[in-house]
């Protein structure tokens, strides 16, 4: 009731345990957990806030992340045994991946034959795998291509162009008159090609004015060029019902075509031969269908010989594997526990570890075993075997209901297990904290109606008196006292910590 399993549960919430209102402390507004792990990479913090209302917040290295992001950093980096949702070995993924690591199995042809297989069936798959499938998508883009290619697009511009035709047809007799007018306005009598002429010859020889004349000499040139433009123009100018109905349905093919093929021509026109690409490619089915199922067949070939090497390894593994963990739970205070593994058909990825804690008991898989303690010792026994895991392991519960030499079992392979990685453990047991390199007691005391856990790191005579105490399970007396000091030379936790 210190506030041990708490320390745990704030742990839990940093691999993305399940977060709940009720562990705010009365009167605060939210709970903050802060994680700072450490290695030779560097540091990276975890942080999960819970408030009174809404949803949890989780950061990590300050970021705002998802729950699931901070559980893939955590987990990464801790692995929780005991009563605790969050342990990675109870998944089933993470028990095959223990049998491969242990078995030494390489996956890498398997990935690659599964990799080739998806491949293909994709590749049959873009080119029309499934024959009626591949039959309606012919015949629409049949249309499409027969649409597009029978209007004959050449010109990215031509609607603009048709826009002027037509406009200039739809009232031919007010353009024709007005380009007489035009005419007339200029060459006629008394008109500007007169008032030009007359600019000129006031101007006469004066040198002095020379560039102005010069300039007045070109207007009447370019005058003159556009009454012939005008008087050509309103020549060939002539109602034409027939051509204008043409390049009305003209237009109207080309806004059809762009509201079902692109925002212009010039889409529709790059549209047309993609799809022309596409049915080429359809059409050529049949080639490219029996080349890809050649290297299909193939494929399933060296799929299910890939499957069967793993899938053997697996099986010859999982006994051995098996053993060694049941071997270590016997030292761990449970002589009578039984532990299979068991392997599904090639590949064999369905690998599941099973466990009869009690002699009649049934083997059932890891997520129901009903006891965080045999939880907890068959996760290390299942450490003690492994060589991969996260830098640092939580135990809970892992010494519960034993004593005696079983402690002192339990106690070595911790300590074993600390060799390689950091272990922290929440124990009663003074042989299991006397094995330690660091001893911290956490206690509980109450200030102002509140109450208070905290943790103190150990050293020295006070470490001496604490193990004594978890000995004597009470006020200790001298002889704890010796046995404690016994305990801690033993283990040469002193040493080790200085």
């Amino acid at each position: 009731g210190a506030g041990k399993t708490m320390l745990v549960e704030a742990i839990s919430l940093l691999v993305g345990g399940r977060a709940d209102a009720s562990i705010i402390r009365p009167g605060a507004s939210e709970a903050r957990v802060e994680g700072r792990f450490v290695d030779q990479d560097g540091e990276i913090v975890l942080a999960r806030v819970i408030p009174l209302d809404g949803r949890s917040r989780a950061y990590v290295n300050g970021r705002l992340a998802t729950v699931s992001n901070l559980a893939d950093q955590g987990t990464s980096l801790v692995d929780l045994h005991g009563q605790h949702a969050h342990q990675s070995l109870l998944g089933q993924s993470a028990q095959r991946m223990a049998l491969d690591v242990f078995a030494g199995v390489d996956l890498t042809e398997l990935r690659a034959a599964r990799a080739k297989l998806t491949e293909i069936d994709a590749n049959l798959a873009a080119i029309g795998g499934d024959e009626r499938a591949r039959a309606r998508e012919i015949d629409l883009l049949s249309f499409q291509v027969e649409e597009i290619s029978g209007a004959n697009l050449t010109d990215a511009d031509e609607d603009e162009t048709l826009e002027r035709e037509e406009d200039l047809l739809a009232d031919a007799v007010a353009h024709r008159e007005a380009l007489w007018q035009s005419v007339a306005a200029i060459a006629d009598d008394g008109g500007a090609g007169d008032g030009l002429a007359q600019a000129i010859s006031a101007l006469g020889h004066r040198d002095a004015l020379n560039d102005l004349t010069l300039r007045l000499r070109a207007l009447q040139q370019e005058l003159s060029d556009v009454a012939s433009d005008l008087r050509a123009k309103a020549e060939s100018t002539e109602e034409d019902p027939q051509r204008l109905e043409e390049i009305r349905k003209r237009r109207q093919l080309l806004v059809d075509l762009r509201r079902k093929y692109g925002e212009t021509l010039a889409d529709v026109i790059k549209y047309g031969g993609e799809v022309a690409e596409r049915l080429a490619d359809l059409q050529g089915f049949e080639q490219r269908a029996s080349e890809l199922d050649a290297q299909r067949k193939q494929a399933l070939v060296d799929l299910a010989k890939a499957e069967r090497a793993v899938g053997t390894k697996r099986r010859a593994a999982a006994p051995k594997l098996a053993g060694a963990v049941e071997g270590h739970l016997k030292t761990l205070a449970m002589n009578n526990a039984s532990l299979a593994i068991t392997v599904g058909d090639d590949p064999g990825d369905d690998v599941v570890v099973l466990l009869s804690a009690n002699p009649g008991s049934p083997l059932l898989p890891l997520t129901k075993v009903a006891s965080g303690g045999e939880l907890a010792r068959t996760m290390l026994a299942l450490r003690l075997v492994l060589t991969q895991a996260p830098g640092t392991l939580v135990f809970d519960e892992v010494d519960a209901g034993i004593g005696g030499t079983a402690a002192v079992a339990v106690a070595k392979s911790l300590a074993d297990l600390g060799q390689r990685h950091q272990v922290l453990v929440v124990t009663h047991l003074a042989q299991v904290a006397a094995v330690a390199q660091t001893q911290i007691n956490v206690t509980k005391t109450v200030r102002a109606k509140q109450t208070f856990a905290t943790a103190t790191m150990l050293s020295g005579e006070d470490r001496v008196a604490e193990i004594a105490r978890m000995l004597s399970g009470g006020v200790a007396q001298e002889s704890a006292f010796e046995h404690a000091r016994e305990l801690l030379a033993a283990s040469g936790s002193k040493k080790r910590r200085d």
